[in-house]
């Protein structure tokens, strides 16, 4: 029997659900805007639940990292690819991005990059961290269009 949760839930603290998520998947769609319109790229990211952000590599020379040097509001969504509906598991999130040279980058972040990525340890590294505003879960597994939120710093739970 699904859960009687109600259509969307507000969470202040994140929500377990949504940790795992974050935590089991690792390709993000990283979305930027410029005058130019908006883009979208592919990152893989590792998941930092203490700083409640994602940690990704992109070059800043690339059109989606030379955007986010002008304007760090991004958007993104992260997905479980499935045909079966009941199933169906997604992320959209928003947030900030923060890119650090290499000599500045929090040596926590940089850790966390090279243990879900030790291949990664033979590339240039050009690390940015997203850190989340806001986030939409649909969870399908809950019930058909189940939504849970998070928001940064928010004080209360509404329901």
């Amino acid at each position: 029997m699904r859960s009687k949760l109600p259509l969307t839930k507000i969470f202040c603290n994140m929500e377990p659900r949504i940790t795992r998520f974050l935590r089991h998947h690792h390709v993000l769609t990283l979305c930027t805007s410029s005058e130019k319109g908006s883009w979208t790229a592919h990152c893989f990211y590792t998941f930092m639940a203490d700083q409640e952000a994602l940690v990704f590599t992109s070059d800043p020379e690339t059109r989606h990292g030379s955007e986010m040097m002008q304007n760090p509001n991004v958007s993104g969504g992260i997905m479980l690819e499935t045909k079966v509906i009941g199933k169906i598991q997604g992320i959209q999130l928003t947030g900030q991005v923060m890119y650090h040279e290499n000599t500045s980058f929090p040596p926590e972040a940089r850790s966390a990059y090279l243990n879900r990525f030790p291949f990664a340890m033979a590339a240039k590294l050009d690390l940015w961290i997203l850190y989340i505003d806001y986030i939409k879960m649909t969870d399908n597994l809950l019930g058909f269009g189940k939504k849970l939120e998070w928001r940064r710093g928010c004080e209360e739970v509404r329901m």
